[in-house]
């Protein structure tokens, strides 16, 4: 019997399942370029070509100053938190995946949870003073579905307690808020660009960093700590994104504009639909002046007919695999659970949304068809 082709395959996978994304890449074609000047180059990694023309041409498109790439996010979060000598209790997220305070534990951080804001789901700024003891150093936040924090709240907080503030802004790129992009806000804000993200270099990162010197000492800590060829500064790590990173997301960032534009019909379309079906809702913006559309979380509400998971079961029995971002909490897991700050009760809001809430399915590729289907599942 003859094999499917890779190209049959994938369409006949396209007609029964969706999943929640989609990695976006441009042609095949567009991208032999780059790596037959890989090939001619003989220059893999160590702040090749690529490697330096993609740096500039990320700080250009997202309107920054500074910014330091990484193999992937979660080094990028390790390092930020090592580059800013944090130490002792960092106030965070539990509503988050779960690279935000692994972060904080493979530096020896003890995560302090705080629960979150009910309309952005992010970290309440409210709540986050009576977290603070003698042992914070630190608040780390994230942007959760690409909302913005309430930026000048928690710098209002950590500029009166000498806290240090670092974004999780890993669903945030090209996100603006009201004064320019939200990467701008904190010490140090941190991308991804893994396969799942708006913007991709199949896998990857970046720490925003805020002037030439900071860059400087977070580029010697991601590369073993070596300044020079025989000189170590610092316990450093191997973080060095790669050639082949560097040049797809030279060729990504000539198609992101289009792919943002798409996501935005979508978003829109769902919004639509969501807002004629009683019991859903769809997690409101957080009043930013460019949004990204990196998820569309709609929440599950008392007077909706089915709970929660019976409309993720029901989904999937339809071939459509939306995520439950994020659930279960952070705080749930065996390494936090146990955590003073864990504790349920103080939890409240964040609990009820990992309860509540599916991701449906967002990415360019996403056909009306495809989906006019998801809607119709959601429908009673």
């Amino acid at each position: 019997m003859k094999p499917l082709s890779s190209d049959a395959s994938n369409d006949a996978c396209k007609t029964t399942n969706v999943y929640v994304t989609q990695p976006h890449l441009p042609p095949l074609e567009e991208f032999i370029p780059y790596l037959e000047q890989i090939w001619k180059n003989k220059i893999l990694t160590n702040n090749g070509p690529f490697h330096r023309q993609f740096e500039q041409a990320l700080c250009d498109w997202l309107g920054v100053e500074h910014l330091a790439l990484f193999a992937n996010g979660t080094l990028a979060l390790v390092t930020a938190l090592k580059a800013l000598r944090i130490s002792g209790e960092v106030i965070t997220t539990p509503y988050s995946f779960v690279a935000t305070a692994h972060s904080l534990l493979w530096n020896n951080i003890t995560p302090v949870f705080v629960d979150i804001d009910p309309q952005t789901l992010n970290l309440d700024p409210t709540k986050i003073e009576a977290a603070i003891t003698p042992q914070t150093t630190a608040i780390l936040a994230v942007h959760c579905y690409g909302n913005p924090c309430d930026v000048e709240a928690i710098q209002t907080i950590a500029d009166n307690y000498n806290l240090k503030v670092i974004y999780d802004a890993a669903h945030a790129f090209g996100v603006q808020c009201h004064c320019g992009s939200v990467l701008n806000h904190g010490d140090l804000s941190v991308l991804s660009f893994h396969a799942t993200k708006v913007f991709n270099t199949f896998e990857g990162g970046a720490i925003i960093c805020p002037d030439a010197k900071s860059k400087q000492h977070i580029d010697h800590l991601k590369n073993f700590g070596f300044v020079g060829e025989t000189t170590v500064v610092a316990a450093g790590i191997n973080g060095k994104m790669n050639e082949m990173q560097a040049a797809l997301g030279l060729l990504q960032l000539q198609h992101i504009d289009s792919a943002l534009v798409r996501r935005a019909e979508i978003a829109s379309r769902y919004r639509e639909a969501i807002d004629a079906i009683p019991g859903l809702s769809w997690v409101p913006s957080a009043g930013q002046r460019v949004a990204n559309h990196a998820y569309f979380p709609i929440l599950c509400g008392d007077d909706y007919p089915l709970s929660r998971d019976a409309l993720y079961d029901k989904l999937k029995a339809n071939g459509i695999h939306g995520r439950r971002y994020f659930y279960p909490l952070i705080s749930d897991f065996p390494m936090y659970r146990g955590l003073p700050s864990a504790m349920a009760s103080d939890l409240q809001v964040a609990a009820d949304a990992a309860a509540r809430v599916i991701c449906l399915p967002i990415y360019p590729g996403l056909g009306d068809a495809d989906q006019a289907r998801i809607i119709d599942v959601l429908s009673p």
